[in-house]
């Protein structure tokens, strides 16, 4: 049992500390900033710029208010795949950066979920305003219909396509132009730990079973 509760403590704490600083940095943002306004961390290469995005990860929309209940019911489900996946690679002793690359997808569509099922009950809207927490007259929208917060911007490459360049030439271009949160970074992180620990795990993994399947046949 002991044993059992050792394997999980790395994914639980990645878990619980990816959703607490992602929805403490959401409320701040909620709580202290109207729409579009920002300010500047570090020169203009790092600002916190609050936006709400009604769809997807890194401010990309999905299809209106039908869209919006598929794509939350979707990661509803998705996230419930994930975990099963979580308990089933650590019972199997899968390598650190492996549980920890998917705990942090999970953590990352969780947090996002919080936004898109909650929010749009919990808070007023902050158009010209700064928002409140539960207010009187209630929530901006409905269950399973709030804005995810994002506020975390990186323009750090600003400048105009060259004349020669086909299509968008003379063009003006921000790199890197997406507002995102926390969670969208987790998810980021975690897509980019398991490309870098699949191999090696699966390739582990595949051996263990290939192991047990002789010992089967000898023993049969």
């Amino acid at each position: 049992m002991a044993k059992n509760i050792k394997r999980f403590r790395l994914p639980v704490l990645v878990l619980l500390g990816v959703l607490l600083i992602d929805q403490i940095s959401k409320f701040m943002v909620k709580l202290n900033m109207y729409l579009n306004e920002e300010f500047s961390v570090l020169g203009d290469w790092f600002i916190i710029h609050f936006t709400e995005n009604p769809g997807m990860a890194f401010g990309m929309e999905f299809g209106g208010d039908y869209g919006k209940l598929f794509l939350t019911l979707f990661r509803i489900v998705a996230v419930f795949f994930i975990a099963r996946y979580i308990v089933r690679i650590s019972k199997e002793g899968a390598p650190k950066g492996a549980i920890i690359g998917v705990t942090l997808i999970l953590a990352g569509a969780l947090g996002n979920i919080i936004d898109s099922v909650f929010y749009g009950v919990i808070f007023s809207d902050s158009y010209y305003s700064i928002a409140q927490l539960f207010p009187e007259g209630g929530g901006y929208g409905t269950w399973m219909h709030g804005k995810v917060v994002d506020m975390l911007y990186f323009p750090l490459i600003s400048g105009f396509f060259p004349d020669w360049v086909p299509v968008v030439g003379g063009d003006h271009f921000i790199f890197f132009r997406p507002i995102f949160n926390i969670a969208d970074t987790a998810i980021s992180v975690g897509v980019g730990m398991i490309l870098l620990f699949h191999r090696k795990f699966f390739s582990e993994s595949l051996s263990k079973q290939n192991e047990t399947t002789s010992e089967e046949k000898a023993h049969s």
